[in-house]
């Protein structure tokens, strides 16, 4: 199949990435220009965003995917990655404009583009190891048309070394090319989803580290065309892999502290949210939330990338997310109890989920706490359904995917509020039929709920 893609304007030249200073200033001379040729590979949640926004501000856009309906859908100017503010229309304009392309063709991105940014998944196997695969798919991809002063980043999160150990020697001897004659850094993504144009474009800065200073200093100068909040360049690619593990390894050890925590409060018979509450009014403290667990693509999986990577041992690490791991079956166990005092067995209950998706107004459902609090009820026995405003299907063998109003026409020994969806602020108790109330997440305080409330981290069942 004959592809298209956009062209550049043959009166404004092509940066070329050396060790000058004087091909910076060309660079930075065509970004003015807005005409840098960059393939990025990945168009994901995080992908697309990124590869509308580099079409917006730097120069004509190659997308690669191994989907072809995300491909087709792109190339239609349409948006297949649903509630990011703004994405529909940016990637709608760029299509338009001629400034974004969508291929399943590697060797057409390649081909087109002097900058090759790598942004997709890097998921963990069963025996919680990193897997590479798709970097290395699209490495070896890159390698076949790597062309002398083309510039690499890789975006995806990895385990730090991944860039200098793997990356770099694997496009050197693939390509044939010397470790010279190319550029390449690691520069990650910080975004979230529900505002990752925003973020993209500068709610954080950028994070760049090269495998040499002029590497860095290229990535420096390409990423400060996209982000207004500007460029932090560190060290080494190294460096710039351990922020962004690290960032994610500080949240998953402070959401451990605050659920352990959670755990404590009916012993000592106090609200434990108030009281961390009040322990973060000193500036030298900043504990999170506690919760039914913790889920999504990044946290859960992080620390990992660390555990695996080295011979030291990581006993924080490991105690954190067996900590998290483990809020799940505490959170059934708060439901099991507090029916109990309703004289209800909980294999015998049947039981709804408020929320399946892993936090409110996202789609995701990775890792997601309500799809293990639903696999811990049905192995004692319990039947569950689910309520969640995000999904349309749910491929999960352990739950019912009912809408909020047939739930209104069941009746359930027990509901737990695992995500707190906006949507769930119109929830009609009175017509919920459902004796005891978890509340996972301490969004019903301010409720008038006929039910049996226990909230976790709360110490006590309240009346309301």
């Amino acid at each position: 199949m004959t592809e298209t893609i956009p062209e550049l304007d043959a009166n404004v030249p092509v940066p070329v990435y050396d060790r000058t200073d004087s091909e910076r200033r060309e660079l930075a001379a065509a970004l003015e220009h807005e005409a840098v040729p960059v393939t990025v590979y990945g168009l994901g949640k995080m992908g697309l965003p990124l590869a509308a926004v580099f079409a917006n501000r730097v120069g004509p856009v190659v997308g690669v995917d191994i989907d072809a309906q995300v491909v087709e859908s792109v190339n239609e100017g349409i948006s297949h990655v649903a509630r990011e503010p703004g994405l529909d229309e940016l990637v709608a304009q760029t299509v338009a404009d001629d400034r974004l392309h969508a291929t399943d063709t590697p060797a057409v991105g390649v081909e087109h583009g002097r900058v090759h940014v790598i942004i997709v998944p890097t998921p963990i196997t069963d025996e919680h190891e990193p897997d590479l695969s798709a970097l290395e798919a699209v490495v070896d991809a890159i390698s076949t048309g790597l062309d002398p002063g083309d510039f690499v980043v890789i975006e995806c999160t990895v385990p730090p070394r991944t860039t200098a150990d793997l990356v770099h020697p694997r496009l050197v001897a693939r390509s044939g090319l010397d470790d010279a004659a190319f550029g390449l850094a690691f520069c990650p993504e910080r975004t979230s989803s529900g505002r990752a144009l925003a973020d993209i474009r500068g709610a954080y800065p950028k994070v760049v580290g090269g495998i040499n200073d002029h590497s860095t200093a290229v990535a420096q100068t390409l990423y400060e065309s996209i982000n207004d909040k500007g460029v932090i360049p560190v060290a080494d690619a190294t460096t710039a892999e351990a922020v962004k593990v690290f960032e994610g390894l500080y949240r998953d050890v402070n959401i451990a502290l605050a659920n352990e925590l959670a755990t404590l409060a009916d012993a000592f018979e106090i609200d434990v949210r108030d009281a961390i509450d009040v322990a973060n009014t000193q500036p030298f403290c900043d504990i999170h939330d506690p919760g039914p667990g913790v889920g999504g693509h990044c946290i859960p999986f992080y620390p990992y990338f660390v555990i695996d990577a080295v011979n030291t041992p990581t006993p924080l690490l490991e105690t954190a997310r067996a900590v998290n791991d483990a809020m799940p079956e505490h959170t059934v166990e708060l439901l099991a109890d507090a029916l109990d005092r309703t004289n209800t067995s909980l294999e015998d209950a049947h039981v709804l989920l408020l929320g399946v998706t892993y936090r409110p107004g996202v789609e995701e459902i990775r890792a997601a706490p309500a799809l293990d609090i639903a696999a811990e009820l049905a192995a004692r026995g319990a039947r569950v359904s689910a309520v969640d405003p995000m999904l349309e299907t749910v491929f999960d063998e352990d739950l019912e995917l009912l809408s909020l109003e047939e739930s209104y026409e069941r009746s359930f020994d027990g509901t737990v509020l695992v995500t707190p969806h906006e949507e769930f602020e119109d929830v009609s108790w009175d017509r919920l039929e459902t004796p005891v109330v978890i509340d996972g997440r301490d969004t019903l305080e301010d409720a008038t709920l006929p039910q049996q409330v226990h909230t976790l981290g709360a110490g006590g069942d309240r009346d309301v």
